[in-house]
This record gives C-alpha cells, structure tokens and sequence, in this order.
C-alpha cells in the first residue's frame, strides 16, 4: 500500500462472527485521507456497532477510540469481551477505560 491513502483494516472476535452473520467482509481495504482519520470514525464510516467495540489495534498496538490512523497503517478493531488475562496482557483493559468510541 505504500503510495496509497489506503489502510488495511480486520476484525477479530465477535466483530469477525457478526461481520459474517451480516454477510460482509471481514478484511477491508480502506481508502482514508491523506491526513489520516479518527479510528471512531473510521469504524463509524465502515457501520460497525461503535457499542461492541472495545480497542483498536495500529500498527500491533492498542489505542482507544480517540487514536489518529494514517495511510499505510495496519488497523483491527477488538470486540468487548476478550478474556480476562488478555485484557491486561494486550492492553485492552487500559484502551476500554480510555474509551473514545462514544
């Protein structure tokens, strides 16, 4: 994607089950501007449930909903409900306090 406004954008867990229950994809390609998008809107624009979504991977670190995304940037929005240990361990417990998707 290098020269391109584009970011590869997946979902995991219950975002992947109820992306396939909706018969969409679950891998995206996404064409963003050149000055990069709010991760929130950037899953608003895609009509994800903004309310089962609990952290945002970029670039394999976790940021609330708050985070700036730029072109070229690899994305996964992580559902609510990752178990326990996981939480911690990825830093999804600090990313859901930090919230952000409202």
């Amino acid at each position: 994607m290098p020269g391109s406004n584009r970011v590869q954008v997946r979902l995991f867990g219950s975002l992947r089950s109820w992306a396939i229950e909706q018969g969409r994809p679950t891998t995206h390609e996404i064409e963003i501007p050149a000055d990069g998008v709010v991760a929130r809107d950037l899953a608003r624009s895609m009509g994800l449930p903004l309310d089962l979504i609990e952290g945002v991977f970029v670039d394999g670190k976790v940021h609330g909903g708050d985070c700036s995304i730029l072109p070229g940037q690899r994305v996964a929005f992580v559902p609510k409900g990752t178990p326990g240990p996981h939480r911690v361990f990825l830093g999804l417990y600090d990313a859901g306090r930090r919230g952000g998707w409202e």
